[in-house]
């Protein structure tokens, strides 16, 4: 599925913060279909990450910043990539979306970090 298609099937349901289901993620971290934001600090970062995720801390993002395309964020458990998704949102940024289980749910389902 793409992540267009993905992202307006999210979208339609329910309000608040687009977010992107764990089946659906792995197949984004497996087929590199969209840049992953890691928005946690870096010394949490260094300690392990989703494969091919960004470093762009929380405390000095600038949602201006972000790659052009398709964007998911994640953090440690969904807080913190929520507040960055907001707040590219309100740059009118809207090909964005974010896993709320965090590196914390990814490392728990099996997934691999780097």
């Amino acid at each position: 599925m793409a992540f267009g298609s993905l992202l307006s099937k999210l979208a339609g349901g329910g309000g608040g913060a687009p977010t992107i289901e764990h089946d659906d993620f792995c197949r984004v971290v497996a087929d590199k279909s969209c840049a992953i934001v890691d928005v946690r600090e870096p010394h949490e970062y260094g300690a392990g990450h989703v494969p091919g995720a960004k470093n762009m801390p929380l405390s000095s993002f600038d949602p201006t910043k972000l790659p052009k395309g398709d964007v998911v964020f994640i953090c440690q458990a969904g807080g913190r990539s929520a507040k960055a998704l907001a707040q590219a949102q309100s740059v009118g940024r809207k090909d964005i979306c974010h896993y709320a289980p965090g590196t914390g749910g990814w490392r728990a389902r099996g997934g691999a970090v780097e």
